[in-house]
């Protein structure tokens, strides 16, 4: 039933009783959550930071998917120091530092993890295939997507359905976006699941000067 609470006090961002919850029980915060992360990683995708800060008064630890998540650069570049191969470590719901640092666009972590050759080409293993590109061009974090074709990240690998970076920067109008990922060799005629081309993406949101640029001939 605790669990349940702190759960719930997370979710709408009751800092006051989880606080209180927390004085008492302590080690509610070393429990996985029903959604298999711990309370400090839902707090964090729930975007709760009084909620983050007032859970941190209370750990005296926290994993590495947990600091890049929060973006405490410092404290990753520490971990890794002292557990070089922790960089590409999946988490329990399937994702590396590099993957969780881009998903909350935590530029200044994911530009430490690239600079001690974190590998931007590895999916998630929770059978979405995402890869850490996909991400950075869904949340619009276009310097984040740049840094990562730096890297060396694919730009032709496909997620769950099929969809590809080109695919998702089409969908977004993003022209900048789209330029550099066809200088980089990403290829148009890669297709959805549903069958649908970049170009056809483009097309149904209304971007047609875009579309057509991106026609399979």
């Amino acid at each position: 039933m605790t669990l349940y609470k702190l759960e719930e006090y997370i979710e709408t961002g009751n800092h006051h009783d989880l606080e209180i919850l927390l004085r008492s029980e302590p080690e509610l915060l070393r429990e996985k959550t029903s959604h298999d992360i711990s309370p400090l990683l839902l707090a964090c995708y729930y975007h709760k930071d009084q909620v983050i800060r007032t859970i941190l008064n209370h750990l005296t630890t926290i994993t590495i998917h947990e600091a890049c998540a929060i973006g405490i650069a410092p404290q990753v570049e520490m971990m890794i120091k002292q557990k070089p191969d922790v960089i590409d470590e999946v988490s329990s719901h399937g994702f590396t530092p590099l993957g969780i640092a881009t998903h909350f666009g935590q530029e200044e972590v994911v530009r430490i993890l690239l600079a001690k050759r974190a590998d931007p080409n590895i999916c998630s293993q929770n059978g979405y295939q995402v890869y850490p590109i996909h991400t950075a061009l869904t949340g619009q974090y276009d310097h984040i997507s740049k840094m990562l074709i730096e890297a060396g990240a694919e730009v032709n690998v496909v997620q769950n359905a099929r969809i590809s970076p080109l695919h998702i920067a089409a969908q977004r109008g993003s022209i900048d976006m789209i330029i550099i990922l066809l200088e980089n060799g990403a290829d148009i005629t890669i297709k959805t699941d549903m069958g649908a081309t970049a170009s056809d993406l483009a097309f149904e949101k209304g971007y047609r000067e875009i579309a057509e640029i991106l026609r399979v001939s």
